[in-house]
């Protein structure tokens, strides 16, 4: 894919955006910064990026607020950046509508691959929020009381349409695909992210927690995502 898509890297950290902008332009990427949450809202209504790479704790406007007050209007891809280790975070991140998060510190290459992977998704100009799983292809899957669409990217339980963020639904359709099987992380990672490396697994444990929540608050007492020690997870 062509490298000329513009992301913007918000942290009031200059080392952070100096390391961040050279990794990312030396891949080809268009890059602005911004130090702030006002700066980040201004710059992201100003020049309209593809690709949102934001920081949990900015001075002033979090990135909470800022991720928040972005998907009022926008469902411009956002990875969230956190120095935190506490879960809760990385869910509320996640609940507001961030694609994924990435811990601080962080390694820049693997920056650069979820960024990539991220665009490669949108390379044809699609709605993020529309975007296909890099897999989504073929007919509507039923798995108990569980319909899944993948032409219309819906899915319900028990007659119950299931809210689901683009990552969840890409992630709850992988499942789908491979019901009854065991699946690692690597290869969720693979196949709902597009992901072409092998970190960063403990997102797939974030989103499978929020995927769980939700079926259970549907009634899918009879749909569930069991985890498969040493393995991973499975859809039964």
């Amino acid at each position: 894919m062509s490298h000329s898509r513009l992301i913007l890297v918000v942290d009031d950290e200059p080392g952070v955006l100096d390391v961040a902008q050279m990794y990312l332009a030396r891949e080809g990427f268009r890059v602005t910064l911004a130090a702030d949450g006002l700066a980040a809202l201004a710059a992201a209504e100003r020049e309209e990026p593809d690709l949102i790479i934001l920081d949990l704790m900015l001075p002033g406007l979090d990135g909470f607020e800022v991720c928040r007050r972005l998907r009022r209007a926008s469902d411009v891809p956002i990875i969230m950046l956190t120095a935190r280790d506490e879960d809760v975070d990385k869910i509320v991140g996640l609940e507001l509508g961030a694609d994924d998060y990435i811990t601080k510190p962080f390694n820049p290459r693997e920056l650069v691959a979820r960024a990539r992977a991220v665009l490669r998704r949108t390379a044809a100009g699609q709605n993020p929020s529309s975007r296909p799983a890099p897999a989504a292809t073929g007919q509507t899957i039923q798995v108990g009381g569980l319909v899944v669409n993948p032409a219309g990217r819906t899915a319900c339980l028990h007659g119950r349409a299931l809210e689901l963020s683009p990552r969840e639904f890409d992630l709850l359709w992988t499942f789908a695909r491979h019901r009854g099987q065991a699946l690692s992380r690597e290869q969720l990672l693979e196949q709902a992210w597009g992901y072409d490396f092998a970190g960063g697994t403990r997102t797939v444990d974030m989103h499978v927690a929020q995927l769980r929540k939700k079926l259970a608050a549907t009634g899918g007492s009879d749909v569930t995502i069991t985890t498969v020690q040493r393995v991973g997870y499975r859809l039964g």
